[in-house]
């Protein structure tokens, strides 16, 4: 591939050339030059176009294999490129679930001519059952980039303990939604004056606070490192600040939708907007984008989780959880808080997540391989369409600040019409 992007703004703190408009041209999947460029096979000329470091998304469902009626590996690539990613994290809760080498290999073979690297993240446990450590040392040397029971956190201290240990031989990363199901197992909502309003049963904050505070423990005991994600709770953000700062090896995420909604967001019973973590208050929205700011919260995850439409247009109570998040994410991020700055924009979606799960960091920078995003900052758009083989999402139709345009990775330019 042969290719200048003209006079395009490069996002990227590592880079000489950060937050300068420049041309930028691309052979052999590697950034070639970089500076005012004459003359090419192709040229992309879009005004306003801004290009940093690739995405990374740490907590995605493919629900490949053995959900492909919600989602496939070729339709969360695309989804994905056109959301800006060119690395994604896999959840293991497929049927069979990614316990093993075998499955891990499946993804990684299966993947590598789609236009995103996808990463495999390993089970903790066989089948996802809680009960015993499934084989990980085998899944990490497969490929598998981190560990985690996904949408089942692990409810036994002794058996994570055990895990957090193990994985300090090998250097990965534990992910873990703080969600106790004792506590809200039969929760359709944040529990609260919403709650009772509207008529449904609520799950309590201290479903997710209880597992962070004995989670930080567990890590603080073992060594081991630990990596949260949907956060929801003014608490719980707290907990981890504290953490953070006593030197215990945390990290943490949310998710776009928790910066720009609320409980009160319920009340016309959308049921794309039945999400587990679920929506918080006002307050809880506050204290998110607070810790966003300040540097609390590392990465922000997108919680791409399709569902079929049958699972969605039922009475609220009958839904299953989630919405699709790959392709507004970053649309999301620049709508629910306009006063991030590009930098922490980046800092959020391309480098954390790379640090944190210690993958190389793309740069955008002459002899380096392109890996890199293309999207408009300052643009409004209204999405009418997704790539995505589900549709569970609230932004159908709405308008949002910030349009991702693809990708180039593996050296291929994947562009939006």
């Amino acid at each position: 591939m042969d290719i200048v992007l003209k006079g395009a703004t490069v996002i990227d703190p590592s880079s000489p050339f950060h937050l300068s408009k420049s041309d930028i041209r691309i052979q052999n999947g590697l950034i070639a030059e970089i500076g005012e460029i004459a003359g090419t096979d192709e040229v992309v000329n879009i005004d306003g176009l801004s290009v940093s470091p690739g995405f990374c998304d740490v907590f995605t469902h493919a629900c490949d294999p053995g959900h492909e009626y919600r989602e496939t590996l070729e339709t969360a690539a695309k989804s994905a490129a056109f959301g800006g990613y060119t690395n994604v994290f896999l959840l293991p809760n497929t049927a069979p679930c990614v316990d093993g080498k075998g499955t891990v290999e499946y993804i990684v073979q299966r993947s590598a001519g789609l236009p995103v690297s996808f990463h495999p993240i390993g089970a903790i446990t066989k089948e996802i059952k809680g009960k015993e450590l499934a084989e990980m040392y085998d899944m990490a040397n497969s490929g598998a980039v981190a560990f985690t029971d996904g949408l089942s956190p692990v409810a036994s201290a002794g058996l994570l303990v055990k895990a957090l240990q193990y994985l300090q031989s090998i250097g990965k990363v534990i992910i873990q939604v703080p969600d106790d199901p004792n506590f809200s197992g039969h929760g359709l909502m944040n529990e609260g004056i919403v709650s009772t309003r509207l008529g449904l049963p609520g799950k309590p904050a201290v479903a997710e606070e209880l597992v962070i505070s004995r989670d930080i423990e567990l890590a603080k005991y073992t060594g081991g490192k630990l990596h949260f994600t949907g956060i929801s709770k003014a608490k719980g953000i707290e907990l981890i600040r504290k953490a953070k700062d006593a030197g215990v090896q945390v990290t943490c995420s949310v998710t776009p939708y928790h910066l720009l909604f609320i409980d009160e967001d319920l009340a016309s019973y959308d049921t794309n907007l039945k999400l587990t973590p679920p929506l918080r208050t006002s307050a809880d929205r506050d204290a998110l984008r607070n810790a966003v700011q300040d540097g609390t919260v590392d990465c922000i995850a997108s919680h791409h989780l399709p569902q079929h439409i049958d699972n969605k247009i039922v009475e609220f109570e009958y839904a299953k959880d989630g919405m699709i998040g790959l392709e507004t994410c970053y649309s999301v991020i620049r709508t629910a808080m306009p006063v991030l700055s590009p930098d922490r924009i980046i800092e959020l979606l391309s480098i954390n997540p790379r640090k944190i799960f210690d993958l190389p960091l793309p740069s955008i920078q002459v002899g380096h391989t392109a890996s890199m995003c293309l999207y408009l900052p300052n643009t409004e758009w209204t999405p009418q369409a997704f790539h995505s083989k589900s549709r569970n999402t609230p932004f159908l139709g709405k308008t949002l600040t910030g349009k991702p345009l693809g990708v180039i990775h593996k050296d291929r330019l994947f562009l939006r019409p």
